[in-house]
């Protein structure tokens, strides 16, 4: 294995002789020349040099480079005291510091015993004129451009490609796993290759949800199945995302509930407004920003924007205004670009299920159909656990018949549960209210 104390004399050598000749070549070579001598001098090293560079941009087209996302978590765990500088970073519920290079340090690494490697971090700044492409959306709106150079000799490039960056890919799994706290995240309107987010500090899990017991075991079964099905998705062919559709009437626990799958399966939250969508390529730009492991979010999907169905939205005028459309939004979930990504997650939710598209809602788009329903027995005592740790409890019968005649929301019974922390008063409170519900619902009931 080469002495690394005998390379730096080296380098340092070569460097020194470098600048050298750069300032020999400003005192004697006319200023017409000296580009092109600078030039030749500097493809004449490249001949000869024994070294390689490969170059890892942080985006690919429209898209996050998860090799660049690796480099990052990866390299932060090897900042060693020749670095000057590093960035520190932590934010609720991460359970570790985030340590990263700083622009333009370096770091090197060594690979199974005997292959070296130097990382150097390297940022540019963008000028609008130097935007040579018009659809290179990413580069036109960015202030600058972030890459890893990766360098090392060039007898190692088949181990580097098929060897030390997948384990670097692996390993940036492991790392971002110990330190991950789930994020609420909001593809932005203006920067379609980023997000804005924010820790998800929903407390909501499983154990905690006011839910009808079968319908949860059945949905954890499901989660568990798509969170482990990567080779079987592979071998059927289809692409490897999940859709849920849930519905019923508002403070039946939807947004609850997303919150616990989140915690569940440790993914994102990515929270989309399509009124803020102004057309099926932005739409189109906005989810190939996610990356993989990750829910999109569409809410009250009902009312968020009028999507025109397929049989009418190719005769409708344009407005100028939004133009999401239909068929826009299917292929993105169920189409070729619906493939584009791995372990993703989709939800709507609504409270008129009956106002939905049908095309919306067929199995392979919305794979499983969730009614968040009014409150429940085994919600009521979820709920009675939660407040007050009771499982039994003699106010319980009256509650439990009151419960099974009127229609009340697990929020409405939270609600009541919330008023005290003595059991026996927040329970009768509980039961005055449900009471007083029955009778204003005897009232509005026709004859």
């Amino acid at each position: 294995m080469p002495d690394t104390k005998a390379i730096l004399p080296a380098i340092a050598t070569v460097a020194a002789s470098a600048m050298l000749l750069r300032s020999i070549a400003n005192d004697f070579i006319p200023n017409e020349f000296r580009n092109y001598f600078f030039s030749s001098l500097h493809n004449i090293s490249r001949r000869f040099s024994s070294h390689l560079t490969i170059v890892i941009d942080e985006f690919q087209g429209l898209s996050l480079n998860e090799v660049f996302e690796a480099a990052e978590a990866y390299l932060g765990t090897l900042a060693t005291p020749s670095l000057q500088r590093i960035k520190v970073s932590k934010v609720t519920k991460e359970k570790k510091l985030g340590v990263a290079m700083d622009r333009g340090e370096e770091i090197r690494d060594v690979y199974e015993d005997h292959v070296q490697l130097m990382w150097k971090f390297v940022c540019t700044k963008v000028e609008s004129s130097r935007v040579t492409n018009p659809g290179d959306l990413n580069a036109s709106l960015r202030a600058e451009t972030r890459s890893y150079e990766l360098t090392f000799h060039k007898k190692h490039k088949e181990k580097v490609l098929n060897s030390y960056l997948p384990y670097i890919l692996d390993r940036s799994k492991e790392i971002k796993v110990e330190r991950k706290a789930v994020k609420l995240c909001t593809i932005d309107q203006y920067e379609c290759y980023g997000t804005q987010e924010v820790n998800l500090n929903h407390p909501m899990t499983f154990e905690l949800l006011a839910m009808d017991m079968e319908i949860k075991k059945v949905l954890l079964d499901d989660l568990n199945n798509f969170k482990n099905g990567k080779e079987f998705y592979r071998r059927i062919g289809k692409a490897w995302k999940r859709g849920y559709l849930l519905y019923g009437p508002p403070g039946t626990g939807k947004s609850s509930l997303i919150a616990a799958i989140a915690n569940h399966l440790n993914y994102d939250i990515y929270e989309l407004e399509l009124a803020d969508v102004g057309s099926n390529s932005d739409l189109k730009r906005r989810l190939l920003a996610m990356p993989d492991q990750s829910i999109l979010v569409i809410e009250d999907i009902d009312c968020t924007i009028n999507l025109q169905n397929r049989e009418t939205e190719n005769e409708a005028p344009s407005t100028g205004k939004n133009q999401v459309t239909l068929s826009g939004l299917l292929n993105l979930i169920d189409g070729l670009w619906s493939c584009c990504t791995d372990e993703r997650i989709i939800i709507f939710t609504t409270n008129h299920k009956e106002k939905l598209d049908p095309a919306l809602m067929r199995p392979g788009r919305m794979d499983m159909h969730i009614n968040m329903s009014y409150c429940t027995l085994s919600a009521f005592k979820q709920l009675a656990f939660n407040y007050h740790g009771l499982s039994h409890h003699q106010l319980f019968e009256q509650i439990e018949g009151l419960i099974g005649e009127i229609k009340v929301t697990p929020a409405e019974v939270a609600g009541e549960l919330m008023k005290s922390r003595d059991a026996q008063t927040s329970l009768q409170g509980l039961i005055n209210f449900l009471l007083e519900k029955k009778n204003q619902q005897e009232i509005v009931r026709p004859n």
